[in-house]
C-alpha cells in the first residue's frame, strides 16, 4: 500500500479500533463474531493491510456505526477471478443434501480439544503445527453468524480460528456416528458441508487458495457419504464420497483420499459386486504405498472383495498380508490413523477378517472357514468398547452368521435371539445386510427346527 490508500487504511484501522474498544471487544472477539482471526483483525486496525471485501459493512452491522467503516473503506474494486473453479467448474458443483438445518449443531458426545491435531485429524492450514482451538461455544456461536445462502456473510479467506474449530468437530461427529445415527447428525454435517463448499467457493472468487477448505470439505463429505449408506442412500452416499475424492485430489489430501476408497469398497461390496470392490481396493493401497495403513486397509479390502467372488486363496493370501500389516505399523501411521491401533485397531482388523472368511464361507460351503469366521468375530467383539453399540450389533449378527454357515444352527440362534428386534430398529443398511444373510442361511439349511422358525420369523421383515 502506498500513498493516499496507505492513508486511507490507517485511517480506517483508528476508526476501527475506536469502535471496538466502545462495543467491549477484543480482537479475537470481533474476529470470532465477523468470521476471521484476531491477526487479521491487528492488521486492519494498524493499518498494514486493506480491510477483505465485505468486512466494512459487516462491521457496521455489528458495530452498529451508521455505515461510517464503509463509507471510508471507499468503492470496491469487485472480486478477482476465479481460478481453480475455471480449470474444474465441478469443484463447486450442486452438492447433495436438501441443507435444511437451521444451524451447526454440536455432536452431543464428551470431549473438545484444546489443539490439533486430534485423533487423526490435522490442521488443513498448517498440518502438525499443534494449532490451538477455540472454545466449542465461541465456534458455534461463529458459524452461527455465517448464512451459507447468502456468500455475502462469508469471509473472502480461510479463517484459521474458524477452520480449527470445524476441524475440532470432526473428531466429535466421527464418535457420534459411530454410537448412534440420528437424523439431527447427518443433517448437521452436511449443513456443514454446504457451508464449506460455498465458503471455499468466495475465496476462490477472490482470487485466494480455497484449499484448506476444500481439505477439510473432503473429509467432511466421507463421513456424510457413509452415514447416507448406513440410511441405505447408496446414490447419495456415492455422490457425496465423488465430491469428497474431487475435492482431494485438488488439494493432494492422501489421507481423505484413502479413506474415500474405504467407503467405495464397501458400497459396492454391498452392491454384491467384487470386481469394483477389488478395483476400488487397489486404488486405495495405491494412494501412497509408503504408508503402511493404506497398505493394511488396502489387504482388508482386497480380503473381502475376493471372498464376494469365492477367491479362496487370493482371500486367505489378504488377509495373511492384512494381519501382517498391522503388526508393523510405524509412527506416523499410529499418528494419521489412532484407530487402527491397539483395541481399537484389532475390532476393525479382525472384524473385517471375520467378514471376509464368513463372505468365503457362505460362497463356498466350506465349514473350517466358518469356524475360523467364528474365531476372527469372537476376537473382535472381546476387543470393543461397551459404546460402540450399532458395531456390536453388527459383529454379533454376523457371529450368529458365521455359526450358521459353520453348521451350528443352535449356537446361532442362541447368539442373534437377545439382539434380533434391536438390531431390526436400527435400520442400517450394513446392519439390515447381516441380518438378511443370516435369514437366508438358517431358512435354507433348518427351517422346520422350532427355535429356528421362531427367529425366522421375527426376521422375515428385513429378508424382504
Amino acid at each position: 500500500m502506498e500513498g493516499r490508500g496507505a492513508e486511507r487504511w490507517v485511517e480506517f484501522g483508528r476508526e476501527l479500533r475506536s469502535w471496538r474498544r466502545r462495543a467491549g471487544l477484543t480482537q479475537g472477539q470481533l474476529g470470532l463474531r465477523v468470521g476471521y482471526h484476531h491477526s487479521v483483525i491487528s492488521k486492519v486496525e494498524g493499518g498494514l493491510r486493506e480491510p477483505p471485501m465485505g468486512l466494512p459493512a459487516r462491521l457496521d452491522e455489528l458495530l452498529r456505526t451508521g455505515g461510517a467503516l464503509t463509507a471510508l473503506a471507499g468503492p470496491t474494486t469487485g472480486r478477482r477471478g476465479a481460478h481453480l473453479a475455471a480449470s474444474d467448474p465441478t469443484l463447486f458443483a450442486v452438492l447433495p443434501g436438501a441443507d435444511t438445518a437451521d444451524r451447526v449443531t454440536p455432536p452431543g458426545v464428551p470431549g473438545w480439544p484444546l489443539r490439533l491435531p486430534d485423533r487423526g485429524f490435522s490442521c488443513p492450514l498448517h498440518g502438525d503445527d499443534g494449532c490451538p482451538v477455540p472454545p466449542a461455544g465461541d465456534v458455534l456461536a461463529a458459524l452461527a453468524r455465517l448464512d451459507r445462502r447468502d456468500p455475502a456473510t462469508l469471509p473472502t479467506e480461510p479463517v484459521p480460528d474458524l477452520v480449527h474449530g470445524l476441524t475440532a468437530l470432526l473428531p466429535g461427529y466421527t464418535r457420534a456416528t459411530v454410537e448412534s445415527v440420528s437424523t439431527e447428525v447427518v443433517g448437521a454435517i452436511e449443513h456443514v458441508l454446504h457451508l464449506l463448499v460455498r465458503w471455499a467457493e468466495v475465496v476462490d472468487t477472490a482470487g485466494r487458495s480455497p484449499h484448506s477448505l476444500l481439505r477439510l470439505a473432503a473429509h467432511y463429505a466421507q463421513l456424510a457419504g457413509r452415514l447416507r449408506m448406513q440410511r441405505g442412500q447408496s446414490a447419495v452416499g456415492m455422490a457425496w464420497v465423488g465430491h469428497g475424492l474431487r475435492w482431494a485430489g485438488v488439494c493432494a489430501d492422501r489421507v481423505a483420499q484413502a479413506m474415500l476408497f474405504t467407503d467405495y469398497c464397501t458400497l459396492t461390496r454391498l452392491d454384491r459386486d467384487g470386481a469394483s470392490s477389488l478395483a476400488y481396493a487397489r486404488a486405495l493401497g495405491a494412494v501412497d504405498p509408503n504408508r503402511g495403513w493404506m497398505s493394511t486397509l488396502s489387504h482388508l479390502y482386497q480380503a473381502r472383495a475376493y471372498a464376494v467372488d469365492g477367491g479362496v486363496a487370493e482371500c486367505r493370501r489378504q488377509v495373511g498380508l492384512a494381519r501382517r500389516g498391522l503388526s508393523r505399523l510405524d509412527e506416523r501411521d499410529r499418528t494419521e490413523v489412532p484407530w487402527l491401533t491397539g483395541d481399537e485397531g484389532e475390532v476393525r482388523v479382525e472384524s473385517s477378517v471375520g467378514g471376509a472368511l464368513r463372505d468365503l464361507a457362505a460362497h463356498t460351503g466350506d465349514r473350517p472357514t466358518a469356524r475360523r469366521a467364528v474365531h476372527a468375530t469372537q476376537r473382535s467383539l472381546a476387543h470393543l468398547p461397551a459404546r460402540m453399540r450399532p458395531t456390536y450389533l453388527l459383529l454379533t449378527l454376523r457371529l450368529a452368521d458365521s455359526y450358521a454357515c459353520a453348521g451350528m444352527p443352535d449356537a446361532a440362534v442362541e447368539v442373534a435371539t437377545p439382539v434380533a428386534q434391536e438390531a431390526l430398529r436400527t435400520g442400517r443398511t450394513t446392519i439390515v445386510h447381516e441380518l438378511r444373510g443370516l435369514h437366508t442361511r438358517l431358512c435354507a439349511g433348518w427351517g422346520d427346527l422350532p427355535e429356528v422358525r421362531e427367529l425366522t420369523e421375527r426376521l422375515r421383515v428385513a429378508h424382504r
